[in-house]
């Protein structure tokens, strides 16, 4: 939205998904284009390697969790794996030690699929890592007059669970006083 409230509505969200939907449109065309000149198995080695580090553990950890938080390390493992700048790092040295190739198309391929396809961003800390709707979020949406988007990859939402909530001093006692707040500014 902006740098003082860095969320996304479901359209403004799907609009940052179309960006990269295009960038995904690309390599998948220059691929294409120059399917016979990639080397197939540094490719898969490639494509593969980014969820194996980054994805898979973090994955199991939350399945095996049981609804106890899982370790940040999973999210940091994601989020570096995950990034645009550690996978031209990884380009730039694999031009530099192997060769320029053709073959390396598959890590923006990698990342514009997970982005524009699945929408998949980097992991904060504050949520669970899977997504699972939280209910501060869609009281945001009512608040906006905005409708909830459907659940993500569940029948129902889970229990929002997997991550740490620590609470804002006060923040109990202030939202108590809320209503009474309220009511008393009705009263005048």
């Amino acid at each position: 939205m902006d740098q003082a409230n860095p969320f996304e509505t479901p359209r403004t969200y799907s609009l940052h998904r179309a960006e990269y939907l295009v960038g995904f449109a690309v390599t998948t065309g220059l691929m294409i284009a120059h399917f016979d000149e990639i080397r197939w198995l540094p490719a898969i080695a490639l494509f593969l390697y980014i969820d194996l580090i980054g994805y898979i553990p973090g994955a199991l950890a939350f399945r095996r969790s049981g609804g106890r938080p899982i370790h940040k390390a999973y999210y940091v493992l994601y989020n570096v794996m995950h990034s645009l700048i550690t996978q031209a790092a990884v380009a730039a040295l694999w031009c530099w030690l192997v060769k320029p190739e053709w073959a390396l198309l598959v890590l923006p391929f990698h990342l514009f699929g997970d982005r524009g396809l699945f929408g998949n961003f980097m992991k904060s800390f504050a949520l669970p890592f899977e997504p699972v709707r939280q209910p501060g979020y869609l009281r945001l949406l009512d608040d906006l007059g905005l409708a909830h988007p459907k659940p993500v990859g569940h029948v129902t939402d889970p229990v929002p669970v997997g991550h740490v909530r620590k609470p804002v001093p006060g923040a109990q006692a202030a939202a108590a006083a809320e209503p009474a707040a309220r009511q008393a500014e009705a009263l005048r």
